[in-house]
């Protein structure tokens, strides 16, 4: 099955990472939110991360300003959070993801 992200998905939970390049924090943040989403969301939601170095659009409509920041889209509310995602138990708070 393709569970890529378009309108027709049934994940539950929708998130847009904006990285840059390889950097240390970046690379952090996706094993940060993989390993939440792995714990939590066990294979209902869909991760598209965006290397701000290669496309520079997005961020610009997004608006994004910080590196790492992470972008919850689906369900409402929507959520923003910068950072490395590292402080699990406030990631979970915001994300309302807590056990």
């Amino acid at each position: 099955m393709d569970n890529s992200a378009d309108e027709t998905s049934t994940a539950g939970h929708k998130f847009i990472l904006f990285v840059t390049g390889m950097s240390v924090k970046s690379g952090h943040a996706i094993e940060n939110l993989r390993r939440i989403c792995d714990k939590y969301l066990q294979n209902n939601y869909e991760l598209e991360i965006v290397d701000i170095s290669r496309d520079s659009e997005k961020a610009l409509v997004h608006q994004i300003v910080a590196i790492p920041t992470l972008i919850k889209t689906h369900p409402a509310p929507r959520r923003i959070i910068i950072g490395d995602l590292s402080d699990n138990e406030k990631v979970l708070k915001i994300l309302n993801l807590s056990e």
